[in-house]
């Protein structure tokens, strides 16, 4: 297994070689989106810290670099034992080298699949990706977590679909790439006007709203690449006004004890179901970066079950019975509206043109298309 090596100052760059003298790569643009949004993620929340009404000193995040000696690096950002925030982390990953047979397989279980069972040897592979939670110690302030990644790999040919898209305009485009993310919204209390400003495993969900895709390669690398920018720059606007109005709700400890269940609910999820969390553990990655997401306290017992009519009990039926939190006429009339905007906007410019001028727009667009 590779280790990491820590680094006192992040380098400008992961990339090496041709990729870091070509700016306009996908690689490179993909890089620096993440490490923008990064910035503008853990400043934000420094900011709501320091506004905390408390009196005392904010918590600040401890910045890793970290580079791996078969490519790439990363750097970890967390803060914890704050004022607002028991813990939050938000990293980027930029690594690239070859991965075992396993880690393909958990990156890609369809296409392995379609190798009828057949071994692979060793995959190149290049990941780039920016993922956070973000754990309030209020029990109603929800936790939020969202990912961004794009992932490239050179898969043996015994493992590629004939149908797998790529690139034309991108000269040496791999044989398979794709971009995948989401932001999801987990709660400990349900706030209907909080869930609404947002939208399986163990028959429940883990939270209660938000967008996710993965497996995106269906439109060239640079379309693709402008929405999830699109959609990682939505994040702060989706979040910060409903951590503001909660912050500060006065809570009991019997609140606290049941946002610990439903904390020890999260690690479950994250450590038994969640792709990046497999992938990063098969790859041998850095250990710290791969369970930041975990909450600093969690608690967990037998067999619980809140008292049938319950705040804490609605939260337990909506994760166990999805709730629809558009209403459908909301949902069809923006989508007529936005299906007219679209053609309106291929009439003047590029689709990614589109993305950047709307991006509120697209986001929403697709949320209603997953809430349908």
């Amino acid at each position: 297994m590779e280790r990491e090596t820590p680094e006192l100052v992040a380098p400008a760059t992961f990339l090496r070689g041709e990729e870091g003298a070509s700016p306009e790569s996908v690689r490179a643009r993909f890089e620096r989106m993440i490490r923008r949004m990064q910035a503008e993620v853990c400043a934000e929340l420094e900011a709501v810290e320091g506004g905390a009404s408390d009196g005392g000193g904010a918590a600040l995040f401890r910045e890793d670099a970290w580079t791996r000696p078969g490519g790439g690096g990363g750097i970890s950002r967390v803060l914890q034992g704050g004022r607002v925030f028991e813990k939050a982390a938000v990293n980027v990953s930029v690594v690239y080298g070859v991965m075992p047979p396993e880690a393909y397989r958990a990156a890609r279980p369809e296409a392995a699949a379609a190798a009828g069972g057949e071994k692979a040897g060793p995959v190149p592979f290049f990941a780039a990706g920016v993922s956070s939670v973000i754990h309030p110690v209020n029990p109603f302030a929800p936790t939020m977590h969202f990912n961004y990644r794009y992932f490239e790999t050179e898969a043996p040919k015994d493992i590629v679909e004939d149908d797998a898209p790529f690139s034309a305009d991108a000269p040496g485009a791999p044989r398979q790439w794709w971009f995948g993310g989401g932001t999801d919204l987990t709660p400990s209390y349900i706030i209907e006007e909080d869930i609404k400003h947002f939208h399986s495993h163990r028959g429940e969900r883990r939270g209660v709203g938000g967008i996710f895709f993965d497996d995106l390669s269906d439109y060239d690398q640079k379309t693709l690449l402008q929405f999830a920018t699109e959609c990682a720059d939505s994040v702060l606007p989706a979040y910060i006004p409903i951590i503001e109005r909660r912050k500060d709700i006065p809570f009991t400890e019997e609140h606290k004890a049941w946002q610990q269940l439903r904390r020890g609910r999260y690690v479950e999820f994250n450590l038994v179901y969640d792709r990046g969390t497999t992938f990063g553990l098969k790859t041998g990655g850095r250990i710290e970066s791969i369970l930041v997401s975990l909450p600093l306290t969690a608690r967990w017992e037998y067999d619980h079950k809140p008292e049938v009519g319950s705040e804490e009990w609605k939260l337990l039926d909506t994760c166990i019975n999805p709730k629809e939190w558009i209403r459908l006429v909301q949902k069809f009339l923006l989508f007529q509206y936005l299906t007219i905007k679209m053609s309106l906007w291929s009439l003047y410019g590029s689709w990614a043109h589109c993305l950047h001028v709307r991006r509120n727009a697209i986001f929403f667009f697709l949320f209603c298309l997953v809430a349908m």
